[in-house]
């Protein structure tokens, strides 16, 4: 899809979600784009109800399960976390603010939202063996970190409420090891 389509495009499905009155939050790489430059994405990120997905029907579930659901609008992916995972609808209902996007106000996790889901993510990405997608978003953890400094101790705590302590211990030691990388870098610069 050329980029003039695609802008085109999402700007489409925002207008929709809106028409539609639909509850949602807009996360993953364009939310990353808000907040730190070259950061890439091909998809729209969301976060939203199964009962918002039932109220647009232009919206192709191509698959889903208790947490995700994978689809597409026309030739547009569309990956919506589901708010009956209770940090989706916390960062959903805590972590969220207004910012401007295709000439339109969308609500966007915030920096401190980004980074929980970003971390709560990472076990399970360890344990499937993608490393293309740890190391995408390690990278928008440290750059999150680094360019807005969010207080990661209270983020850090709010995960224990949703990960298990095998999985903190390894967020945890992610996040030493990033916070080691920014500090490397900020004595070299």
């Amino acid at each position: 899809m050329n980029s003039d389509f695609l802008i085109e495009t999402v700007a489409r499905f925002f207008a929709l979600l809106r028409e539609r009155q639909i509850d949602y939050v807009l996360v993953g790489g364009i939310a990353m784009l808000q907040y730190v430059e070259g950061r890439n994405t091909e998809d729209i990120d969301l976060i939203m109800a199964v009962s918002a997905l039932e109220r647009l029907p232009e919206l192709q579930v191509e698959t889903r399960d208790a947490d995700f659901a994978r689809s597409r609008f026309g030739d547009l992916k569309v990956d919506v976390l589901l708010t009956s995972n209770p940090l989706f609808d916390e960062v959903r209902k805590r972590y969220t603010t207004t910012r401007r996007f295709v000439e339109q106000d969308i609500p966007c996790a915030t920096v401190e939202g980004l980074t929980l889901l970003k971390l709560y993510a990472l076990p399970s990405l360890y344990r499937q063996g993608n490393f293309t997608r740890v190391g995408l978003y390690e990278n928008d953890v440290a750059t999150l970190l680094h360019a807005h400094n969010p207080p990661i101790e209270p983020l850090l705590a709010e995960l224990t409420l949703y990960l298990s302590e095998i999985d903190m211990t390894q967020v945890t030691q992610i996040v030493n090891e990033i916070q080691q990388r920014i500090s490397r870098f900020e004595k070299r610069s």
